[in-house]
């Protein structure tokens, strides 16, 4: 502990003793330890909220107690807009694969080297891409692909232009931490998922345009890009901070192991073991080797995902048997075919499929939903976003599950073994076209057609409905008896 510790935690003793002087010294202590163990465990775990400040003064005698870990980060949602402290230099482009994305893929990339003289990225597998390749044979493909490679003669000769301007990276090999400043997507929500995989922990403003099939978080139009991509790169934009789950399995028999490494370590030599620390433990060391093809960061092994994190069953007949803790309490088993873990940004993916209810990415929570559960009463559970999920496979399940993170890194998960969830600190700040409320709504309109129904007749039209109709129905019965007689 610090200096600075020191003189708050001073602090925080004196403002218990002034407000409240009867407490006693051995109340005051727990108070001062307290807080200090929750000052060490700051780094782990930052609760932030969005919604007006709480009063914190209940009735005449009661209040909030004042904590230096307590960080409540109190922001209207509306009022979250992107500035930039320097000019954004280096941007990111990530396409869909996908023909109809190569005529807008290029003509952004040529705008921005060209118009905006940005330094663009691009993945190593987009020069790659045959249809931007002049060197193919021909030949040995087939007609439509000859037919296609055609057609796309001026947009590939105008890419070609700009190839050697363009730098590449290889997702698994290439470390893009603290290089990129912007990004752009082009394609479906699967683009934005995968730049949240790139970068596991923090990420630059990504800015999604719709080229896809459902573009739920796609709410940008391709039409007179320049002009949207301007107001963006001159901080006129709102935002969208969607959060992001923290995952980690730990296996069985790990801890014994992480035990054995512990004492290896205190019997080296001291000089040894500062370099084994700055190279293991230390957090700048694991902020340049958190990238791999899985999306695990090398210093803690864990995976932030956007969507959700999925157990189920696997190819298994029998039903999963999972049992559920939050912050070390017991709450629940689930048998089912699985879990759903989502944050609210997955809420309207998997989760919504499942029954679950609709969250707006602005609220601090999680979402825990059961995957066909053999209960007529599991329903769907939404928990503080600062707690931590523990799940295990129950003793007596009659098989393992498998666990998959944003429908990647498919593993199995062992009697034994656990993963731990919570919410990281690392949201990936999605920029709106118009506001938070305004493109969710949308989203839900356009891309689920959510409550969408037939307008229900004023009480005016049915009455004259109803009268018109009535009185038809009498004349005709009065036709049908003198047409009996």
């Amino acid at each position: 502990m610090n200096v600075r510790d020191m003189e708050r935690a001073r602090q925080i003793l004196k403002d218990e003793a002034a407000t409240s002087p009867r407490r006693t010294t051995e109340t005051m202590k727990n108070t001062l330890v307290g807080s200090l163990l929750d000052k060490r465990n700051q780094f782990r775990r930052t609760r932030s909220l969005n919604a007006p400040s709480p009063f914190q003064q209940f009735g005449p005698c009661g209040r909030i107690m004042k904590n230096s870990a307590m960080v409540m980060q109190i922001q209207d949602p509306a009022s979250q807009r992107l500035t930039w402290y320097k000019p954004p230099l280096t941007v990111l482009v990530i396409k869909k694969k996908d023909s109809q994305v190569l005529l807008p893929f290029v003509q952004l990339v040529e705008w921005l080297v060209q118009e905006k003289n940005m330094v663009v990225w691009v993945e190593s597998a987009v020069l790659e891409d045959k249809l931007l390749r002049d060197d193919v044979k021909l030949d040995q493909e087939s007609a439509k692909f000859r037919q296609v490679h055609e057609y796309y003669s001026g947009v590939r000769s105008r890419f070609l232009a700009l190839r050697e301007k363009l730098v590449t990276f290889k997702d698994g090999r290439d470390d893009l931490t603290d290089r990129i400043d912007f990004i752009v997507c082009l394609g479906g929500d699967g683009t934005l998922l995968y730049a949240s995989q790139l970068f596991q922990q923090s990420v630059p403003p990504v800015m999604a345009f719709y080229l896809g099939s459902l573009g739920f978080l796609t709410p940008f139009q391709c039409d007179n890009f320049q002009d949207q991509v301007t107001n963006v790169l001159e901080g006129h934009a709102a935002l969208t901070l969607r959060s992001r789950l923290r995952c980690s399995i730990h296996r069985k028999g790990e801890r014994h192991r992480d035990s054995l490494q512990q004492v290896s370590n205190n019997l080296l030599k001291p000089s040894l073991r500062l370099h084994n620390y700055s190279a293991v433990g230390d957090p700048t060391f694991s902020n340049n080797n958190c990238s791999s093809y899985s999306g695990q960061s090398s210093a803690n092994n864990s995976i932030l995902v956007l969507n959700e994190v999925v157990i189920n069953r696997g190819p298994s007949p029998y039903l999963s048997n999972i049992d559920i803790f939050l912050d070390g309490k017991y709450i629940t088993s689930v048998q089912g075919d699985g879990l759903i873990v989502s944050t609210p940004t997955g809420s309207t993916a998997y989760a919504a499929a499942a029954g679950a209810s609709m969250i707006h990415p602005s609220v601090p929570a999680i979402l825990v939903t059961p995957i066909c559960p053999h209960s007529l009463s599991f329903r769907p559970i939404v928990v503080p976003a600062g707690v931590e999920l523990k799940i295990s496979i129950s003793p007596d399940s009659r098989n393992t599950s498998r666990v998959s993170f944003d429908g990647r890194n498919d593993q199995e998960l062992n009697h034994g073994d656990s993963l731990r969830v919570t919410t990281s600190i690392y949201p990936v700040p999605s920029i709106c076209a118009q506001d938070q409320i305004s493109d969710w709504f949308d989203s839900l309109a356009e891309g689920l057609h959510w409550n969408v129904r037939k307008r229900q007749k004023c009480l005016d039209e049915l009455s004259d409905l109803t009268a018109s109709g009535s009185e038809d129905t009498l004349d005709e019965f009065d036709n049908l008896k003198i047409q009996d007689s």
